[in-house]
């Protein structure tokens, strides 16, 4: 049983500061780490697989500190994100070379391609191949020398959809034989399809962490925002205000709107097409102010 530990691990370069005071835990199964581009979780991956120092903190595997630690590097495969390659090997020889290096040899390779069914483009360069191919190799380098720990920074880049399940079936499987494996993400349904455990990371700093429910819940039940336009905004003001759905709202002038933040998702979307019919009021416009992934999760980070 594999047990990951991130202990108060920050990451600086000059004067940014990448990663920020983290510390998580990551057991056996599947989790997801959520969180925007730019959000620190290539970095996080690279102090976890032992290509990157911590600028502070430690990251151990089973209790041994992972920077430096050749014999830790036996038991972690790591997919990263970036696309460059030996564009001028095959894919065969692409694996073989990783498997040589783990002192293994070419029936270990062929078994990692025919893992994530890339033998039919084996021999072929990977200067030829599309990005889900790209993914689907480095996925067979990571895995030649049966690794207990897989790290994997965006693997779902450029895969078609079908290329898709094929490798979320694959992690769903080496979560059950109790592997321990971890990928990044900034896209909310492919975490939801696959992982058990959530660890969400904004601008730095760890967010939230627990199964997917409890995150879709805190996403859910924070404040929206909205932007609405009516025939008779100070009416609709009125009638909105006194109800406990709505904290608060304010006159836009400048866009000639309302913007409202409702503190009740669920009755507040139910009150207002109800109280613009009871009150004869035309909606024009009705549109979220801040839906965007980076404001949910900063939402995470102050909750």
């Amino acid at each position: 049983m594999t047990t990951l530990k991130i202990d108060h691990v920050s990451r600086w370069f000059g004067n940014v500061v990448a990663v920020n005071d983290i510390t998580m835990t990551i057991g056996p199964g599947v989790t997801g780490l959520l969180g925007p581009n730019g959000a620190g979780k290539s970095t996080l991956i690279n102090m976890m697989g032992g290509f990157l120092a911590p600028s502070t903190g430690t990251v151990t595997l089973d209790g041994q500190p992972v920077w430096r630690n050749e014999a830790i590097y036996r038991h972690i495969g790591i997919v990263p994100e970036r696309e460059a390659m030996y564009d001028f090997l095959t894919g065969r020889e692409f694996v073989l070379a990783n498997a040589e290096l783990h002192g293994l040899d070419a029936k270990a390779a062929q078994r990692a391609l025919a893992t994530v069914e890339m033998e039919y483009a084996q021999d072929r360069k990977i200067a030829t191949y599309s990005k889900g191919m790209r993914q689907r190799v480095k996925m067979a380098s990571a895995l030649v020398h049966d690794p207990s720990l897989l790290l994997l920074d965006e693997p779902f880049n450029g895969m078609d959809p079908r290329q898709r399940m094929q490798l979320m079936d694959l992690l769903r499987r080496m979560g059950d034989e109790g592997r321990t494996v971890l990928f990044s993400s900034h896209i909310l349904e492919e975490v939801e399809q696959l992982a058990r455990h959530i660890e969400v990371v904004v601008a730095g700093r760890h967010a939230a962490s627990g199964d997917f429910r409890r995150i879709r819940r805190l996403m859910t039940d924070r404040p929206h925002r909205y932007l609405v336009r009516s025939s008779d905004d100070r009416a609709l003001a009125a009638a909105l205000i006194a109800d406990p759905s709505t904290a608060g709202i304010e006159v836009d002038h400048t866009e000639g709107a309302l913007r409202i933040q409702a503190v009740d998702f669920g009755r507040f979307t139910v009150l207002l097409p109800k109280v613009a019919r009871d009150h004869g009021i035309r909606l024009l416009t009705v549109s979220p102010s801040d839906e965007s992934l980076e404001s949910v999760f900063s939402y995470l980070v102050a909750a």
